[in-house]
């Protein structure tokens, strides 16, 4: 089941030539994911063949560079008779920036919208299989992080195993692996335990929007198979990122350490970067033993399963 990640805009407070402003696209297996919506991204979408299949929007915060693209998305949708409702989930207190996004051309969207506000510690999106998760950052402003935490999958089957103990092929198979135990003809009772491996570990993927490094932050991406993480300053901007509610590179890359991330994606970039971000790279690389980038818009990254399968 495939989990990708599109870089659809990864500068900070304005666009650059090279970059576009903050939006991340996730796809889980039919499911599309927008992370933030800052200006021209509907046009990121249409450049690097995401589509606009999207159920769910997730705002980090309503900052300019996080939410100008919503309005422009909404009639791209509305011209291309969307009738499917739209979810938009927001921090709490900041449905009435969203509500007046979406009235900015004069009228609100034909399709169904639903703002939900959301606190730190909210299960955002609830499925069978995971579940978004909401997390407190430190931003200048009302602002939360989000993570798509999928559950643990069953155990392998060992088939080998199951014939030698005499299961016949077929049915009890199936129910061995659900968890339940199977009588033989012999009476016999078989134990899922006995023929079932130990439960393996979903894919997490975390987007943390605008943020100082924060302990929640490491929380939540414990062990994480991808870490987006605020890097809008190298080293040389220490001070002003704290200043402005903003992580360097180094930082986002000790927090990774800390967390015990495999991937780190450094994004946010100032535009004082906007040609070189190899101090991003270089300074970041010294205290992550990790896989750590900076993406380009259009990025794309593959999540494997931690199993690799």
């Amino acid at each position: 089941m495939s989990l990708r990640v599109t870089f659809l805009g990864t500068s900070g407070a304005v666009p650059t030539t090279q970059r576009n402003p903050s939006a991340i696209y996730c796809q889980r297996e039919g499911e599309g994911f927008l992370f933030d919506c800052a200006e021209g991204t509907q046009r990121q979408m249409m450049r690097f063949g995401t589509g606009f299949g999207i159920d769910h929007l997730f705002v980090t915060h309503t900052h300019g560079d996080h939410v100008l693209g919503i309005p422009g998305l909404m009639q791209t949708m509305d011209f291309n008779d969307r009738e499917d409702a739209l979810a938009i989930h927001c921090p709490a207190g900041e449905r009435r920036v969203v509500e007046g996004l979406l009235r900015a051309t004069g009228n609100r969207p034909s399709f169904p919208v639903r703002v939900h506000e959301v606190t730190p510690g909210d299960v955002a999106l609830d499925r069978d299989e995971y579940e978004i998760r909401v997390f407190d950052v430190e931003h200048r402003t009302n602002a939360v992080g989000y993570a798509l935490v999928e559950d643990d999958r069953k155990g392998r089957f060992d088939r080998e195993h199951a014939e030698e103990l005499g299961v016949p092929v077929g049915p009890k198979f199936s129910k061995l692996h659900e968890g339940n135990p199977v009588e033989l003809e012999d009476g016999t009772v078989v134990h899922p335990e006995q023929v079932v491996g130990d439960p393996r570990p979903g894919r997490r993927f975390v987007y943390t929007g605008d943020t100082e490094p924060v302990a929640a932050t490491a929380e939540v991406a414990a062990n994480a198979d991808l870490l987006v993480h605020d890097a809008t300053f190298a080293e040389d901007g220490r001070e002003r990122a704290g200043e402005t509610g903003h992580s360097t590179a180094k930082q986002a890359a000790e927090l990774a350490r800390r967390a015990g991330v495999k991937r780190l994606a450094l994004t946010h970039i100032s535009s004082r970067y906007a040609n070189d971000v190899s101090a991003h790279e270089e300074e970041a690389s010294e205290v992550f033993d990790g896989e750590v980038f900076v993406p380009d818009d259009g990025d794309t990254v593959e999540i494997p399963y931690p199993d690799g399968e």
